[in-house]
């Protein structure tokens, strides 16, 4: 297949339909992101006080240019009244579009029982495609014949294809949609053959391998580019390689986009198509939209948490020298091995919180404007006396995120005065193994976006658990060389977390060489370690067949341990510190790529039954 370079600068669309609100608030969300264009889904239309020509003339306005109206369904028929039906409502459909100012519409394939089989009567579905477009025509519109993956007859592109070719009129070509043709399983590469002058319109849309009848996958379950499992720019790589010229735009059915803020939703739709014009273009070898390679993401450089004094109480417990004080703000600096942890006590947060977290970058400044053209644009920041600047952006759960020099003269550390406090012990933790993200209910697809775009990472492990308080959703992401991990959940039931004791928690994991000899000594300086039911190590005695003592010790400490294939994985963590943070001590052996997920209710109903049980004492360290 050739390889086709896309325009430095895709036109880019988005269906209304993606977005919430009424048919204003849609077309305002769409301007303010950014999109060069929208296709007005017909009830979004049929709502608005507007006339279609009102309507018209307020995206052009905007700087919207109306690219489809749709749909228009069940084209083709074996009744000849409802083929007559049809007709008249093509006629009325066509007049709106003259008002809009649009000049394609949506056609999709039929799915009632009276649909055309072309297997039994091809010169009748050819006959009616034929008409259908000649009535188009007569008005300057075209018709994008789209295959429904779930069309009676008609339900894959070829087929769709084959009745365009036979009814071979001006007026009518293909929409192709990426849903449409990768949830059936089919092979999208053999549309380079087709002529791109054919192609009428592109619609895109991911969605994560779900086991539900199509219909079901497709009204509810689909998402932008980059946020589930299909092989976009496989789809989009051979209709470019076919001559397409339209716009790159987004048809997305979302119950969650469709509660949420559009705006927000809009901007993470343009981001989603940018960083999909980018990889497509890089598997091609061709014009880079993005222009701004992501610099590989060396480790973290530090992560921030706001929080009172025990945290620096148990920080010191854990082994952690207190090794520099921020010059202007209420900020220590703790490290230990390589794990640099900030503790804020200037109060912006209520409760404790994961704040910010510093990200090692070959280039901050070419991170920083990468992160600018996917749609996350540099948060106005006061640099101090003598500080350096570092550019901060926010991530969908409102996290800031540097990007920091790992060396040199402008690194971020310089913004601390060293302490003059001598080193203790280490406890054997040597750097940050992973960060646990609760995300928002209406975040968490965009915060996947997000962390695969702007920072560079990648998807490595997904699913769900049962928790104590409803199901939990997961997605682990990290960089190639695992230097950045972080394991992200969102409860569905929109609860925020573990119940009215906990809410959106976080955590930090400190990889350790011993996990367990690193227990024992934190446990002795007085950090606060989570007990666990005796319920669990016998099970998990019994699961792995460990030895006695190693059972004891893990009751003792509150070990979890997974092993799978691959590896172990061995944690300790503390009870909550502060409201919603908590930290874990985290050794792995072997390969082991996991982020604790089925231990996770276990943990989840400890930290609860500990919050519940009142106030403890605060962590004393001399």
């Amino acid at each position: 297949m050739p390889d086709a370079p896309l325009p430095t600068a895709p036109r880019l669309s988005i269906a209304t339909v993606c977005l919430s609100g009424t048919l204003e608030d849609k077309l305002h969300a769409a301007a303010t992101a950014g999109f060069d264009g929208v296709e007005i889904f017909a009830p979004d239309l049929v709502a608005d006080p507007l006339s279609p020509a009102g309507i018209g003339a307020r995206c052009r306005d905007l700087g919207l240019s109306v690219d489809l109206y749709q749909p228009f369904r069940d084209v083709d028929s074996t009744d000849p009244g409802r083929f007559a039906a049809t007709l008249r409502r093509a006629r009325a459909a066509f007049e709106v579009m003259a008002g809009l100012g649009a000049d394609t519409v949506l056609a999709c394939s039929s799915v009632g029982p009276d649909a055309v089989d072309p297997s039994v009567e091809p010169e009748l579905l050819t006959g009616q495609l034929r008409t259908f477009a000649e009535l188009a025509a007569s008005y300057g519109v075209r018709v994008a014949y789209e295959a429904l993956a779930w069309g009676t007859h008609v339900n894959t592109w070829e087929a769709s294809w084959d009745a365009v070719r036979a009814a071979d009129h001006p007026a009518l070509g293909l929409c192709l949609d990426s849903f449409h043709v990768l949830a059936r399983g089919s092979d999208p590469a053999p549309i380079a053959g087709v002529p791109g002058e054919k192609i009428f319109f592109l619609q895109l849309a991911d969605a994560r391998e779900l086991s539900m009848d199509v219909l079901s996958w497709s009204r509810h379950h689909r998402l932008f580019p980059g946020q589930g499992g299909f092989d976009l720019p496989g789809f989009l790589a051979p209709v470019l390689a076919a001559g397409y010229t339209g716009p790159l735009s987004l048809e997305v059915f979302n119950d969650v986009f469709r509660q949420a803020d559009p705006v927000r939703t809009a901007v993470d739709a343009r981001r989603s198509l940018i960083a999909l014009a980018e990889e497509t273009a890089h598997r091609g070898a061709g014009t880079d939209p993005v222009g701004i390679a992501a610099p590989e993401p060396a480790g973290p450089a530090f992560v921030e948490i706001a929080a009172g004094p025990e945290l620096g109480r148990v920080l010191r417990a854990l082994g952690f020298d207190r090794t520099g004080v921020h010059r202007t703000k209420q900020v220590e600096r703790f490290e230990q091995g390589e794990a640099r942890i900030l503790v804020n006590a200037t109060g912006e947060h209520s409760g404790s919180a994961i704040a910010a977290i510093g990200l090692e970058s070959a280039d901050p400044a070419a991170s920083a404007r990468r992160a600018e053209r996917l749609c996350a644009p540099p948060l106005p920041r006061t640099t101090g006396p003598g500080e350096v600047h570092l550019t901060e952006v926010a991530a969908p759960d409102g996290t800031s995120v540097f990007f920091c020099h790992p060396t040199g003269d402008d690194v971020w550390s310089g913004d601390f005065v060293a302490t003059d406090e001598a080193p203790g012990p280490s406890l054997g933790v040597t750097g940050i193994d992973h960060l646990g993200l609760t995300q928002p209910y209406d975040a968490f697809d965009e915060a996947v976006l997000f962390h695969r775009t702007v920072l560079g990472l990648e998807p490595v492990a997904d699913g769900e658990f049962a928790a104590p308080f409803g199901l939990v959703r997961t997605r682990a992401l990290a960089d190639p060389a695992r230097r950045v991990r972080l394991a992200l959940t969102v409860s569905l039931l929109r609860r925020g977390g573990w119940g009215p004791a906990v809410a959106d928690p976080q955590y930090v994991a400190l990889a350790c060489d011993d996990v367990v000899a690193t227990a024992q000594a934190a446990r002795t300086a007085g950090v606060p370690l989570l007990a666990l039911p005796a319920n669990y190590h016998d099970d998990l005695a019994a699961r792995l067949d460990l030895p006695a003592a190693t059972v004891e010790t893990y009751r003792e400490l509150g070990v979890l341990h997974e092993r799978d294939a691959d590896g172990d994985l061995i944690t300790v963590c503390t009870e909550l510190l502060g409201g919603r943070v908590f930290l874990t001590l985290v050794q792995r052996t072997g390969c082991h790529d996991g982020h604790g997920w089925a231990d996770a209710p276990v943990r989840m109903a400890a930290h609860r039954r500990s919050r519940l049980a009142g106030a403890r004492e605060p962590v004393q360290v001399a």
